[in-house]
Parts: C-alpha cells; sequence; structure tokens
C-alpha cells in the first residue's frame, strides 16, 4: 500500500511520467502478435526477440553475451505449451560490429543483433513478420507505442504467457535528462506507461502502428518502469543498412 501511494504522488508530481511498474501489463491476445519469439537456453526462457523475416530475428546484442547454442520458440503465447509452437536452433549469432558490452559507461550502445536460423520457419496466422523502420525515420513523442514479452511481471515471476502494455514515446532531451551519458539521443528511444518492460523482456520490440521501431535494451537496475529512469529501447531505424546488409549476405 506503501509503495502505491508513493507512486501515485510521484505521478501527481510528474504528470507527463504515470509509471507503476511487462510490468503491470495484460494477457495479450493469443497470436496477436505472431513475430514474437522467445529466446531460450535449456528449455528456459531468457531474452525476447522478433521475426524480421522468415530466417532472421531481430534482438538485444546483451541476450549473447552469457549464451551459446540458443533455442528459438516461434508461434508461441503459452510457453509451457510445447505442442502449438516451433522450436528453432540458431545457425549465426550477428552482433552489431559496434556493440562492445565491456565498454563502460557506454556498454548499450549499438545493442542489436541478428539471429540467422538454421531453417526457415513456416509463416502462417501464428508466425509472422514484423516490418520496420525507414532508415533515419524518428517517432514524435507521445507517439502511441506497445511493448510485449514474457519477463517477469509485478510479483517477481516470470510470465509463461505473453504479457503487453501500452507506452508512450518520450521526447528525447527529457531521456536524456533523466540517463545522462548513458542515453544516446541518435541511437536511442525510451517510454512511458503504466505498465512496461522488465528483466526477461530484452531484445523484444517495441512497436508503434504495425511497425517495430525499438529493442527492449535497459532500464533501471532497482526498479523495473521506473519513473527517475524510464525504459530505452534501441532505435533500430539508425540500423536499417546495417540489417539490410547482414540479411543480403550472411
Amino acid at each position: 500500500m506503501t509503495i502505491i501511494i508513493s507512486l501515485l504522488l510521484m505521478a501527481s508530481l510528474l504528470p507527463h511520467l504515470t509509471f507503476t511498474g511487462i510490468v503491470n501489463g495484460k494477457e495479450a491476445k493469443r497470436h496477436s502478435r505472431p513475430y514474437m519469439v522467445s529466446l531460450q537456453k535449456s528449455g528456459k526462457h531468457f531474452c525476447g526477440g522478433f521475426l524480421i523475416s522468415d530466417q532472421f530475428v531481430l534482438t538485444a546484442a546483451h541476450c549473447w553475451k552469457r549464451y551459446d547454442n540458443l533455442m528459438v520458440v516461434v508461434g508461441a503465447h503459452d510457453l509451457r505449451d510445447s505442442k502449438s509452437s516451433d522450436h528453432i536452433r540458431v545457425k549465426s549469432y550477428i552482433p552489431h560490429p559496434n556493440y562492445r558490452p565491456t565498454n563502460k559507461p557506454h556498454h548499450h550502445d549499438a545493442d542489436i543483433m541478428l539471429l540467422k536460423l538454421k531453417k526457415n520457419v513456416k509463416l502462417n496466422n501464428k508466425v509472422g513478420v514484423i516490418p520496420l523502420p525507414k532508415k533515419g525515420e524518428d517517432v514524435k513523442a507521445d507517439t502511441a507505442c506497445s511493448v510485449a514479452g514474457w519477463g517477469m511481471l509485478t510479483d517477481g515471476l516470470k510470465s509463461n504467457v505473453l504479457m503487453e502494455a501500452k507506452v508512450s514515446i518520450i521526447d528525447n532531451t527529457e531521456c536524456r535528462n533523466r540517463w545522462g551519458a548513458l542515453y544516446s539521443v541518435s541511437q536511442m528511444i525510451c517510454v512511458y506507461g503504466r505498465g512496461g518492460t522488465c528483466k526477461g523482456d530484452s531484445g523484444g520490440p517495441l512497436v508503434c502502428g504495425n511497425t517495430a521501431v525499438g529493442i527492449t535494451s535497459f532500464g533501471s537496475r532497482r526498479h523495473c518502469n521506473s519513473p527517475e529512469h524510464p525504459n530505452v529501447y534501441t532505435k533500430i531505424s539508425q540500423y536499417i543498412q546495417w540489417i539490410q546488409k547482414v540479411v543480403r549476405n550472411v
């Protein structure tokens, strides 16, 4: 109760940043986001991702730092129901060449990675791709968007079913003020909303309209969906040329 009261007071002070820290989301309609994939190691979900073609998944580069031999699960809603989904191994891991996880404090720069699957997925009403933005395209502040994933819930447990939440784009100047040098205006986007991404949602898409404009990258380590440090996403429009080059050549 004390936490709820504190958050309500904070919301009254920050009318454009009404967080409560997918935490505080809702279950997505089954297969309404056919592009969503679960990245798994030893049968356990640890990151999200999304299909951009029948053989390539886009995700966050930091999702690879501890794992190899990953399994990509497509067509899933409830991760416990393995019969309704397809499990495909990863053939190639292609993180962006500028991603440097050890170069602090800018270890979130270029947090984007392509996964080439060992076989092409069969596209149908449960498995599909999502469009990407045009090169250099920006999303205006206050644009209504959404996020989704199988990450941590408000109670600290990971969700078995795909969850989603509505969010809005925050002005770049405000994002920079909140995160300081960690935030790159040219390479990142940050959002606010009643619900938002948490641990385990990394690599999933920030969707505006029917387009994936961002990749879940980082947020507050102390509190998911924090009003002081809103969730940050890799801006996909800055990497379109790289994505196209990799997809053509790998």
